[in-house]
Order: structure tokens, then sequence, then C-alpha cells
């Protein structure tokens, strides 16, 4: 049996960019509202408006929290 290549097994040929609200980061980092929309202010988080939305990519918020640790680390 001759299995397909492996780019045929693939379901989805780009990456999902998974954007989080405000309110969903507010869980993740169990932190206040104004605690998070400072961290969007002072840019220590990134986010991109769509509209009057304010989304934050997944790996901004992954990238914010590695950035804490090593801070604290050092």
């Amino acid at each position: 049996m001759i299995s397909p290549p492996p780019n045929v097994l693939r379901t989805e040929a780009t990456p999902v960019l998974d954007l989080l609200t405000v309110p969903q980061v507010m869980v993740r980092l169990q932190l206040g509202r104004s605690a998070v929309y400072d961290l969007l202010r002072t840019r220590q988080l990134a986010s991109i408006t769509l509209g009057r939305a304010r989304r934050i990519p997944a790996h901004a918020l992954t990238d914010f929290i590695r950035t804490r640790l090593e801070q604290e680390a050092a």
C-alpha cells in the first residue's frame, strides 16, 4: 500500500490565527478589565483593532507571558 504524500493528509494549508477577546484574556491572566487595557495601552501586550473590536492574537499572549517569565528570572 502506498501512503499519500504528507501534504495531502493536512486539512489546512495555512495555520489559523487565534484571536482572543479582552474578556478571554482577562480570564487567562486572571486580571481585571482595566489591567488588561493598561497592558494594551502601554503596548506590553500586542493587539489588533477590527472596527471597534479589540482582538489579541494568541501568540501575542504567549509572547507576553514568556517575556514576563524571563524578566522575573533575571
